[in-house]
């Protein structure tokens, strides 16, 4: 069993001992949904700032990695739901205001394993991330600093890097047989139909 995933066999709570032990920072096995804001109560609830789309999305992942001041530590979701504008989480563990409030800050996470798998052509924005942009006649753009959403299309940043033509941001549209002709995820890089000159 993935070691993000801390939880017995048997779906049991984890062990208190289990619960509060700092887990390994390893960055790149985790992908990161969403924070806690505050508390929501006193009985331990939080509100969460998730960034899936859809927001209640980040409900689907039943062990949630929460990472505070250098520590990471696996949490039991419990019980969610949204409350107004917000969604509010019970996370095992955490279950007095004085708890909620340590936690208030905290990233969520999961382990990248958890993700469900995408069909052929789909890709997460982490995976896109930090992947060589080329253009089809092999001048190189720079790599993919982030994304962002537009409502027609996600947008790929692209800042320069080593080797890049200039020292230009760029933003390109991720439009599949569009502009994107290419993306090899084993290779760490994507090509693109794109003028340079933009």
């Amino acid at each position: 069993m993935p070691q993000a995933a801390r939880e017995t066999l048997s779906g049991d709570p984890l062990p208190k001992a289990e619960q509060d032990k700092p887990m390994q920072n390893d960055e790149t096995q985790h992908v990161v949904l969403g924070r806690l804001t505050s508390p929501h109560g006193v009985k331990g609830w939080l509100k969460v700032y998730s960034y899936t789309s859809p927001a209640q999305g980040i409900f689907d992942y039943p062990v949630w990695v929460l990472s505070m001041q250098g520590q990471r530590q696996s949490r039991r979701l419990l019980d969610a739901r949204p409350q107004g504008k917000s969604l509010v989480v019970r996370l095992e563990g955490i279950d007095t205001r004085e708890l909620a409030e340590q936690w208030a800050g905290a990233e969520v996470s999961i382990e990248k394993t958890a993700l469900p798998e995408l069909d052929s052509g789909e890709y997460y924005w982490h995976q896109l991330e930090e992947l060589e942009v080329k253009t089809c006649d092999g001048v190189k753009l720079g790599r993919v600093d982030h994304l962002f959403e537009t409502g027609a299309n996600d947008v790929l940043v692209v800042k320069p890097s080593e080797g890049s033509l200039d020292d230009r941001e760029r933003l390109l549209p991720f439009l599949p047989d569009d502009v994107i002709v290419q993306v090899d995820l084993a290779g760490r890089f994507m090509i693109v139909d794109w003028d340079p000159a933009f």
